[in-house]
């Protein structure tokens, strides 16, 4: 060691780096790595856990109980900061590391940064096998942390102390920049995380991150703005790239001076407030009528932020064969989609560039007119959905609006897989800018409780998360309830309990299968007359959380004034129906058997081949 050097083990100088990385958040700088979600185990314990103990007050670690939900924690983090601050979420080798592969991809389907680090075995190989080592007979040098290089942005495994001067920057600069972004994984063997090495002093001075905000070229804007002045009834779709620009006042103005109606993705949803002059609601399969009836008749698409995803696009057949694209997006890869004239940069900077090469061109005022008319009317539907009936079970969309209604300005509504990302998107009214969070880029069964837990840490003092989830869900992943409890992060969580897996069974009988193996009634179970149902209200007690079992809507109303009063987690349980939806939204593309000896299985085959030929082709 020298004047000039350091001496440290490569888990000391990792971690003492990410302690010294920093980002600015409106004016601000703050620490880009806000803590670490940790589970310590074989592979980590005795290592990378020494080294966080002595930085605790600096780069806190928060406990997980799962190391997929801590994961999914770390990612919701992430989508509440706007991609602006990271969190790590660090396991042991073996069953720890694989179980946040699910998380891995939820975060690269979504394109969110989160920095996983996991043990692995030790590359002198002199105890081989170790203690959850999978061998592999032909290559000796895989481990089932070479099982993330599907679903990372950047993936590395330390084999010498000297590889994280060159591998942390990397991974830092992959997971803020707007193109690449998405998680890093490194793996950290056992015999490398103990060596001690004498490290560069400069690789630990300070470092602020600006995230780069890329200009599109001026001939990519040019040929947008001579596509969009021939445009008659133009449609914007908002996607989450905007969001995470900061582009949303930006893109809302411009369609309101623009006088062009303004969709949102599902990532996107939130991005502008629900009665906006300019919004048509949702795009897509779980989209507003109006959305899809603009879309259908539109000739010129400009998609912002957005990966044009199958919920979005309706399997790709809620556009006309001949509308063409303008794709304003940071990634090369999602502008170039269905031969759209590409618009390759940041939004925020792309929306201004492209509404001054635009000059005085508007729509004509009678699209817009026409677009809300139609809003109009879905919001009719959603009333009418939302109003309370004699029907002695509620369904969803009336669940929905009570919830809506009671929820402050500021509260997060949170949802992700089974029946309510479809219905809190057409049926949930967006008080405030950034305030809905429904994963469904992975639709990952097992993000609603976790992800409020990251929201409640991201937002802390800035509203309530709510989260809403299904009893199946909820059965998959409930354990960050006691986390939240544990660490002190409220949340209400919305429990609707319709008896098993509600939407795909819907999905399963609406293409002519009996209902089979996902409702409770139609499992394998000891009664099926009258399944065995989970009390969720003491189950949540049981972790520590307040809880209330609603028999009507009346009762969940009260529940909900309950539960903005208390001082931590509250669970509220109510039975919902598993056969009630609100209509609407465009068509899916599903797999449907080409022959079946049941009737009803050719009749939903011969609706898909029709269906099937609405659909626009490209790549």
């Amino acid at each position: 060691m020298t004047a000039n050097t350091v001496r440290l083990t490569m888990a000391q100088a990792l971690v003492r780096y990410l302690c010294n990385q920093f980002t600015e958040i409106d004016g601000q700088r703050v620490p880009l790595f806000a803590g670490v979600f940790g589970i310590f185990g074989h592979g980590n314990v005795t290592c990378l856990s020494e080294a966080l103990e002595q930085v605790q007050d600096r780069l806190p670690t928060w406990r997980g109980q799962n190391e997929q939900s801590m994961a999914l924690a770390a990612v919701a983090y992430a989508k509440a900061k706007r991609r602006r601050q990271l969190m790590v979420a660090a396991t042991s080798i073996g069953p720890g590391a694989v179980n946040m592969v699910t998380a891995a991809g939820t975060a690269m389907a979504n394109r969110l940064p989160v920095l996983l680090l996991s043990g692995d075995t030790f590359t002198n190989r002199l105890p081989d096998p170790v203690l959850q080592q999978v061998e592999h007979f032909h290559d000796p040098s895989i481990s089932v942390n070479d099982s993330f290089r599907a679903v990372t942005r950047y993936w590395d495994r330390i084999t010498h102390p000297a590889q994280i001067l060159s591998s942390l920057p990397q991974a830092i600069a992959t997971m803020l920049d707007p193109a690449d972004c998405g998680p890093a994984f490194i793996g950290l063997p056992q015999d490398i995380q103990e060596i001690a090495y004498d490290y560069p002093v400069e690789f630990f001075a300070e470092k602020t991150w600006i995230i780069p905000r890329p200009r599109p070229s001026r001939d990519q804007v040019a040929a947008a703005a001579e596509l969009l002045k021939t445009a008659k009834k133009p449609l914007i779709i908002s996607g989450g790239g905007v969001r995470y620009s900061g582009a949303e006042a930006a893109l809302a103005d411009f369609a309101t001076a623009r006088g062009i109606p303004m969709a949102e993705t599902i990532a996107g949803k939130g991005a502008v407030v629900h009665d906006h002059d300019a919004y048509i609601g949702a795009m897509g399969i779980e989209g507003t009528e109006a959305a899809r009836e603009i879309s259908e008749g539109a000739d010129v698409v400009i998609a912002v932020g957005t990966r044009l995803q199958d919920f979005t696009t309706g399997s790709w057949s809620t556009f006309a064969r001949d509308a063409q694209f303008i794709n304003i997006n940071a990634a090369r890869f999602d502008a170039l989609k269905h031969r759209a004239v590409p618009v390759v940069g940041d939004a925020l900077e792309a929306i201004a560039e492209l509404d001054q090469a635009l000059g005085d061109w508007r729509c004509d005022p009678a699209h817009m007119k026409h677009a809300k008319a139609l809003y109009a009317d879905w919001n009719s539907l959603l009333d009418e959905g939302q109003a309370p009936t004699n029907a002695a079970v509620p369904s969803y969309a009336q669940v929905i609006g009570v919830v809506n209604r009671a929820a402050r300005d500021n509260d997060t509504m949170i949802a992700a897989a089974g029946g309510l990302p479809g219905e809190t998107i057409k049926n949930w009214r967006v008080k405030s800018p950034h305030t809905f969070d429904c994963e469904f880029g992975f639709s990952c069964m097992g993000y609603e409780i976790a992800g409020g837990w990251g929201h409640a840490m991201a937002k802390a003092g800035e509203g309530t998360p709510i989260v809403m989830v299904g009893d199946g869900s909820y059965m998959l992943m409930n354990s960050d309830i006691y986390s939240s409890v544990l660490s002190g992060h409220k949340m209400i969580v919305v429990v609707c309990d319709n008896g098993g897996f509600g939407v795909i069974n819907r999905l399963q009988t609406n293409n002519g299968i009996p209902g089979f193996n996902n409702l409770l009634k139609d499992s394998r179970v000891l009664n099926r007359d009258n399944p065995l149902h989970v009390d969720f209200v003491k189950h949540a007690e049981a972790m520590g959380a307040y809880a209330r079992q609603c028999a009507s809507l009346a009762d969940l109303e009260a529940a909900m004034e309950w539960a903005q009063g208390t001082d931590r987690t509250t669970v509220l349980c109510i039975a919902s129906d598993a056969h009630a939806w609100t209509p609407g939204g465009a068509g899916w593309y599903v797999g449907v058997p080409e022959v079946s000896e049941r009737k009803s299985v050719r009749e939903a085959r011969e609706a898909q081949v029709a269906f099937r030929e609405k659909q626009r082709q490209g790549v």
